[in-house]
């Protein structure tokens, strides 16, 4: 059966089909409001399944930007492959399709996306410690620390996705550092945004960074971690939407998680700062403290006996994530999607100031993040000299 998108009406036709539904009263409605999906609610009887399809160009912009339906099939592996070693933390998958590029897994809405519960006022007392366990163990178990050299290519095979890859590169390290239309500024941000484009150092930098995410294949990435790709309670937290998943640096998805829980304190940043700080801190130290972990018990030869190896690795990874972090809050800060929890500040001078501050607060991740030797630098990173320049 070849590809077409679908309407409610396939998608419930699909399940049942699929013997996923029996004959029971069905209802069904479309809830996607991401930017390159169409993504169903399936309810009949006690069955309730998400279907989600991918659309063969960006849903954000339109059929001016195709994508490669093969992003479906990446999403739907790499769920799989997470499964493996991290299964509190990732949903069911009851059935995939890489011909129609559309997948039926397991109904999180018994949980609220993170993002749009921070802005609640919703508590997440373990989403930091879950997080930081998460990548440590999806990262380290996908790399060659873990599988050797010859097993880790042979997967990394699999992974092969140019079009999302290609939109990172774009929209996180080349974009928001230069005068394109995909950008958008607030008006009373242009002297601050003008001092970004105008800072060589700072080019430079985000082009390292650009290249480490072009040529640095560690391990599998969610390729797109942020408040929004995360569902949550105060007990439980699952990753959704692997679908930028690839092969990349360590650091990535460790600075965007980190990016964006800076971005959670911006709506009422004097009451939550502290918290969110608290949030990175555990963080970083469950991240830090889990891979050493598996590295000490699991590591293949000759890593795991070479003496202080994980602890360079470690302080590698978190210099790395601290440029990338950087480069996410200026993209979500000027850049095309920006975040809900900048757009939803309504005081128009606060919102800026806060805008002000995260655009300031990249620069200085990006600049001076080779400061930060280990998680101690980070916690004694003083960065006030930057910002109120």
């Amino acid at each position: 059966m070849g590809y077409q998108a679908f309407t409610v009406q396939d998608a419930i036709e699909r399940v049942r089909t699929l013997g996923l539904i029996g004959n029971e009263p069905v209802t069904a409605e479309e809830i996607g409001d991401g930017n390159l999906n169409l993504v169903f609610r399936i309810h009949a009887g006690d069955q309730h399944l998400i279907l989600k399809q991918a659309l063969p160009y960006a849903k954000v912009v339109g059929e001016s930007w195709p994508l490669s339906l093969e992003r479906a099939w990446i999403e739907q592996s790499a769920l799989k492959e997470f499964a493996k070693v991290a299964i509190p933390f990732v949903p069911r998958v009851y059935h995939a399709s890489k011909e129609e590029a559309f997948t039926v897994m397991e109904d999180l809405s018994h949980l609220t996306i993170v993002r749009a519960g921070l802005l609640e006022g919703e508590k997440y007392p373990l989403l930091a410690e879950h997080i930081g366990s998460y990548l440590a163990r999806t990262l380290f178990y996908t790399s060659d620390f873990a599988l050797g050299p010859v097993a880790k290519k042979q997967i990394a095979r699999q992974y092969y996705n140019p079009d999302l890859c290609d939109i990172t590169e774009k929209l996180i390290f080349t974009d928001p550092f230069y005068d394109a239309e995909t950008n958008a500024i607030e008006a009373g941000l242009e002297a601050e945004v003008d001092r970004i484009w105008n800072d060589a150092e700072l080019k430079r930098e985000v082009a390292k960074l650009e290249a480490l995410f072009i040529t640095k294949g560690d391990a599998l990435l969610h390729g797109d971690l942020h408040t929004g790709s995360i569902f949550a309670s105060a007990e439980e937290t699952k990753v959704i939407d692997p679908e930028f998943a690839f092969y990349g640096p360590f650091g990535f998805d460790v600075g965007q998680f980190i990016a964006h829980l800076f971005f959670a304190a911006y709506p009422d940043y004097d009451r939550l700062r502290e918290e969110r700080i608290k949030d990175i801190d555990t963080f970083w130290l469950t991240f830090a403290s889990t891979f050493k972990a598996l590295w000490e018990r699991e590591a293949v030869e000759p890593f795991r006996s070479a003496d202080g190896l994980v602890e360079d690795v470690l302080s590698t990874i978190l210099q790395d994530a601290l440029g990338f972090a950087g480069c996410e809050l200026i993209r979500r800060t000027i850049g095309l999607a920006p975040v809900a929890d900048l757009e939803q500040i309504t005081d128009p001078t606060v919102r800026l100031e806060r805008k002000r501050h995260a655009l300031r607060l990249g620069a200085a991740l990006i600049k001076r993040r080779t400061e930060c030797k280990t998680f101690t630098d980070l916690r004694n990173f003083d960065v006030t000299e930057e910002l109120s320049r």
